[in-house]
């Protein structure tokens, strides 16, 4: 009995950690651009950046930095989006799953547009 309690809290804090955390994300969405907002967003991405790169054994300043600086340029491209229904989707999609970053979404963003604007043909 012991036993499950201690898992049923560690659950309990996974799952409560990852709500928290996904309230900070920033959506690109009706971005609106002001000093509050880019902090907002870059605030973000460094803690998601040194989480995710952390727990892999990559926690050192060039590779923080660098994560952060492909995030950054991908939420400046994702501000441009005109497919908001689609980026709605692909932000849904990728963050229940625990990617959600930035440059995931910007990347499976163009794949799924690509991927819309295609016809199967013999």
């Amino acid at each position: 009995m012991k036993a499950f309690k201690g898992i049923l809290v560690s659950a309990l804090l996974v799952f409560f950690s990852s709500i928290l955390f996904a309230q900070s994300f920033v959506s690109p969405i009706a971005f609106v651009d002001n000093e509050s907002n880019r902090q907002k967003v870059i605030s973000f991405i460094k803690e998601q950046v040194k989480q995710e790169y952390t727990e892999i054994g990559l926690g050192d300043p060039s590779t923080l930095r660098m994560m952060e600086q492909e995030n950054l340029k991908a939420f400046k491209e994702l501000i441009k989006v005109t497919n908001t229904s689609l980026l709605k989707d692909v932000i849904k999609t990728y963050c229940e799953v625990g990617m959600c970053n930035y440059s995931t979404i910007w990347m499976m963003y163009k794949e799924q547009d690509k991927a819309s604007k295609e016809i199967l043909e013999w």
